[in-house]
């Protein structure tokens, strides 16, 4: 990572009742509601379905084929130019990158709302 990281406190930040929204850089712009998907490694991807939110920690070109059948993409690092921003704008799905703490504060199965033209995960 370059620079500081934002502190913890501005990265999430609670929500009304039991939501959370998580911040990260706003890399594909739209919005997709679905099933997050909390993949740590690249073995374990193929267990992605149709319309899932991946969730992970970066992703790298061995990951590109799976973007085929995702709903929208959440990662704990990168930035714009990151290799997963520039994908999902390839594959027109909507991305926020840079969520520190995403695959930790958010549960495989949950319903997530991922906005990536405003950069917010919400996690409920």
């Amino acid at each position: 990572m370059l620079g500081r990281p934002l502190p913890e406190s501005r990265q999430t930040a609670p929500l009304a009742g039991d939501h959370r929204v998580l911040r990260g850089a706003a890399a594909s712009a739209g919005s997709y509601r679905g099933r997050a998907r909390v993949v740590t490694a690249l073995a374990a991807a193929e267990a992605l379905e149709q319309g899932d939110v991946l969730v992970c920690p970066t992703t790298d070109p061995a990951w590109t084929p799976y973007f085929a059948v995702l709903g929208a993409v959440v990662t704990d690092a990168g930035g714009v130019l990151s290799h997963s921003a520039v994908v999902a704008r390839e594959f027109g799905i909507p991305a926020v990158v840079g969520a520190a703490g995403a695959t930790r504060l958010i549960r495989d199965g949950a319903t997530v709302t991922v906005d990536g033209t405003g950069g917010t995960v919400v996690v409920n």
